[in-house]
């Protein structure tokens, strides 16, 4: 089982980045599935997540941003980020759970998790 992001990189103020996370091994992008960021010095936060029948929670910082989707066919889970601002900068993980009753915003809740992307946004 491996998830691995990519799409990660610096942009101003205001830009727009696209991250994906293909999943191997398990079809997570069935069951639950999330985003999650961490900036230096702080604690991992939940940014957004997708249960299996399509609906999202997002974190109220990125509501209105911020996409979270997936692809069930490519095993693959996305997040289009509009409208960056610099306290958007950390590392973004993707983390899977394979629950089909119960998919929070709870980082302690996933077992499974991406090596992480970088995003850094300048202003």
């Amino acid at each position: 089982v491996e998830l691995v992001e990519s799409g990660g990189g610096s942009v101003q103020a205001g830009g727009s980045l696209r991250l994906s996370c293909a999943a191997s091994g398990y079809t997570y992008t069935r069951y639950c599935m999330g985003w999650f960021r961490q900036a230096p010095g702080k604690e991992r936060e939940g940014v957004a997540r997708i249960y299996r029948d399509g609906t999202t929670t997002y974190a109220d910082s990125v509501k209105g941003r911020f996409t979270i989707s997936k692809d069930n066919a490519k095993n693959t889970l996305y997040l289009q980020m509009n409208s960056l601002k610099s306290e958007d900068t950390a590392m973004y993980y993707c983390a899977a759970r394979a629950d089909i009753y119960w998919c929070p915003l709870d980082s302690d809740q996933y077992r499974t998790w991406g090596q992480g992307t970088q995003v850094t946004v300048s202003s």
